[in-house]
């Protein structure tokens, strides 16, 4: 096994700028997820762009599904060649250029146009996002003590949601126009004459990400930290596929962290699902277009930066896993109470609801009641990712973090295609995307029981 000094080294005092260099990482990437992924993008390529809803849907997941094979493949192979080439930030950047160039393309998905071309797009953005994301984790240890991470972690998360937000809201209020009336929620012709009817105004969002993401990437590359210089790249490749190779069978050793990975692998593929399906799932059943998305995301959004402060303090006193325990439980209440809604009804029927139009957005009482369950998971679904984060830095040291959070990414991605395969075939099946959401249940359920036999920190003995 290969080793070189920058790997014993223990985290030192690192300038507040640098801290908020990387946290704003966080909230450079986010918008991407927000806007792109969720709320206006997604469910325009589900509800606008074809005129097949259902099989647009099958699409977007399949795209999921593919890049998410993609991702687990190759996040383990390239945490451990960081870790023997020293540097993060030459990664972030070679991604970073792959991802811009790619959410800049996503203007062309004109409503008619080749859908193939989009998905394309959407799978180089979405493997470039999560690469990137390996490698700036894995800087986490290197910054702060494990006194800190969870709140750190979450902090940056919450500030994360802070930036997808404001992209979000300022989409919604300056460029979302009403189909009909051409005008924004706010009455204003939307901004640089974008025509809804075009699609122009969840289009745009591709382009928006990737500027946002540009800008303010900048400040980590300017005033955080990176590792020292290691080997060199080709030797890098050798020595980490070696160090990832003896990092899988150290892992039958350490059974509390691979318990751990596979809690997560099992929990997060229903995180993944309801990050990726919840807003076109909306969009399906409602009937909801760029404004009424764009309003339960903002919603969503500010729930979530409470969650991510909240729990960055219930993550200190508590510890990661109760954190993350929690916010499972929530999580499963929301995805029964999403999945158990439909016009007329919440929880199966067993609650009828009235199918009056009360006019305005979500006019109808099931529209109102799929708020209520949405807010669950705008609490929750920070915490658990941040406090997951810092779970795992706290189970490992400074030398190992590159490879661990390799595997982290490939847990969090190595059956997530499940999860999407799996809502395919149900809606396949079925006829209906609700019984494709509810399989998201089996695998929050699945991860929440294997956590709770999971030591903490991962790598004592029980």
């Amino acid at each position: 096994m290969v080793t070189t000094e920058i790997r014993d080294e223990a985290p030192a005092k690192v300038p507040a700028r640098g801290i908020w260099g990387w946290m704003f990482f966080d909230w450079a990437a986010q918008p991407f997820f927000t806007v792109v992924t969720t709320f206006i993008f997604g469910p325009y390529f589900v509800a606008r762009l074809t005129a097949d809803p259902v099989a647009a849907q099958t699409t977007w997941s399949n795209m999921a599904t593919i890049s998410s094979v993609i991702i687990a493949v190759l996040s383990p192979v390239l945490g451990s060649i960081a870790d023997q080439s020293g540097r993060r930030k030459p990664w972030i950047a070679f991604f970073a250029v792959i991802k811009i160039a790619s959410l800049f393309c996503l203007w062309s998905a004109a409503p008619g146009s080749p859908i193939i071309y989009p998905v394309i797009f959407m799978i180089l953005a979405s493997i470039s996002a999560e690469f990137s994301i390996v490698f700036n984790d894995s800087m986490m240890p290197r910054l702060v003590s494990k006194d800190d991470v969870g709140r750190v972690s979450n902090a940056a998360w919450g500030l994360g949601y802070l930036g997808g937000m404001i992209v979000l809201i300022a989409v919604v209020a300056l460029l979302a126009g009403n189909p009909q009336t051409g005008k924004t929620i706010l009455g204003l012709t939307p901004l640089f004459g974008l025509d809804a009817a075009l699609g122009e105004d969840a289009r745009i969002t591709g382009p928006i990400a990737a500027v946002w993401y540009f800008l303010f990437i900048l400040p980590m590359f300017f005033f955080t930290p990176d590792a020292a210089r290691g080997l060199p790249l080709a030797a890098a490749v050798r020595s980490g596929l070696r160090e990832l190779k003896a990092t899988l069978s150290e892992l039958k050793r350490r059974r509390g962290i691979s318990l751990f990975l596979i809690a997560r692998m099992i929990y997060q593929d229903g995180v993944n699902g309801l990050l990726i399906l919840g807003g076109t799932f909306a969009a399906g059943m409602f009937g909801w277009a760029t404004i009424e998305i764009g309003i339960y995301g903002i919603i969503l959004n500010i729930v979530a930066i409470f969650g991510c402060f909240i729990a960055g303090y219930v993550d200190r006193w508590l510890g990661s896993k109760i954190t993350v325990v929690i916010s499972l439980a929530l999580l499963l209440v929301a995805t029964f109470g999403i999945v158990s809604t439909g016009p007329g009804f919440t929880l199966f029927g067993l609650v009828p609801l009235s199918t009056v139009d009360s006019g305005g957005l979500f006019g109808t009482a099931a529209e109102k009641a799929y708020i209520g369950y949405g807010l669950l998971i705008g609490i929750a679904f920070g915490p658990v990712q941040a406090s997951s984060r810092s779970f795992l830095a706290r189970s490992v040291s400074v030398a190992e973090a590159g490879r661990y959070f390799g595997i982290y990414a490939l847990s969090g991605r190595a059956t997530s295609f499940m999860a999407t395969l799996f809502f395919s075939l149900m809606t396949y099946w079925s006829g209906s995307a609700r019984f494709g959401m509810a399989t998201l249940v089996i695998f929050l359920a699945g991860g929440l029981l294997l956590l709770l036999r999971t030591p903490y920190p991962a790598d004592r003995a029980k």
